[in-house]
């Protein structure tokens, strides 16, 4: 499914340029702050597999006044070229890809010291990206 253009921003990273966006309002488990922030992006070109991005911060909007971080270009840029590095295609049309930031920091030491692991999940693949140890996921820590 594609992006909307209205709400979604523009990045140019390694000379290519995606489509991202954060949604316009939580929903219910993100507002309860029982789900973190995602964002999504693809091909802004040629619109094919989108990528699905979870992160560790909590929405700002949310209902219960959590502290959470802002998404910035930044962290968006970073989460590209990690994906792209753990096998995310956007030129393919079938499913979505998920990566899962892990880790409080993630955002400033994502480049080489990050390490992803990936595997196949119906209807995508999913990638953790952890600093301490390689961990299942976000939520259980494991």
């Amino acid at each position: 499914m594609a992006i909307p253009r209205k709400g979604s921003r523009l990045i140019t990273v390694d000379g290519k340029v995606y489509r991202w966006a954060v949604r316009h309002k939580p929903t219910y488990v993100q507002g309860l702050g029982w789900a973190p922030l995602t964002f999504a992006v693809e091909d802004a070109d040629t619109p094919g597999q989108v990528l699905s991005v979870a992160t560790r911060s909590m929405r700002l909007d949310n209902w219960l006044g959590l502290p959470g971080t802002p998404m910035t270009p930044q962290v968006v840029e970073q989460s590209i070229r990690t994906a792209l590095t753990a096998g995310w295609e956007p030129d393919r049309s079938d499913g979505a890809f998920k990566l899962v930031l892990d880790g409080s920091s993630v955002k400033h030491r994502m480049g080489s010291a990050a390490r992803a692991v990936w595997r196949r999940q119906a209807g995508g693949a999913v990638a953790t990206v952890s600093h301490s140890a390689i961990t299942c996921c976000a939520f259980c820590g494991r």
